[in-house]
């Protein structure tokens, strides 16, 4: 009895298993599909700053403005949270003593650790977050420019602020090139004339 052939088909190659094949013969691997509790939240709001779920713990916080990985750690830590945590795992109750320990953050923390220290206008260590963070700059560079100093008028002008150099970059307005001087047609004779 004669042997039957596969019917060719496009496509892939197949290997003995029958799954898929790349080009190179490697057989095609199937990622392992995620099981998610039905209470999973794919967006968690924290700090009035939505977050996607599916981030660990540590990355999560840190996408709150103002925080950073060594402060997300921090807070992960107080709050006895694995770092491989999902955040859209933790429970509503966690999510809120979640933000209960950032609201606290500057009070748990050395007073280097945190992201305005001495306050000009209360004298005392705050760590701003979230939309706290650009009102407070906003504040201050408004001050700056009510009383004159240097950094408000360069703040005015629009000018870099912190002592660099604006020969080369920084510039603004208009862009001006250099000119360079057109050459006489009989002026390059003359001047060979000149120097014998």
């Amino acid at each position: 009895m004669p042997e039957q052939k596969e019917p060719k088909t496009k496509g892939a190659p197949k290997d003995k298993d029958g799954a898929k094949a790349d080009k190179k013969g490697a057989p095609e691997v199937k990622k392992p599909v995620e099981k998610r509790d039905e209470n999973f939240r794919y967006i968690v709001r924290l700090i009035n700053t939505d977050i996607d779920g599916g981030k660990n713990i540590v990355i999560a916080i840190s996408g709150v403005k103002g925080l950073g990985i060594r402060s997300a750690e921090i807070i992960a830590r107080l709050a006895g949270i694995p770092r491989s945590t999902k955040i859209g795992d933790l429970p509503e109750s966690k999510t809120d003593e979640l933000e209960k320990l950032i609201n606290e953050y500057s009070e748990k923390v050395p007073h280097w650790m945190v992201n305005r220290q001495s306050d000009w206008s209360t004298g005392a260590d705050l760590h701003l977050v979230g939309v706290d963070v650009d009102l407070n700059r906003r504040d201050d560079v408004n001050l700056m420019k009510m009383i004159r100093c240097y950094k408000g008028i360069r703040h005015e002008q629009g000018q870099k602020v912190r002592g660099q150099r604006t020969r080369s970059n920084g510039r603004t307005g208009m862009t001006m090139g250099v000119m360079r001087k057109k050459e006489e047609p009989g002026a390059g004779a003359a001047a060979e004339k000149k120097e014998e």
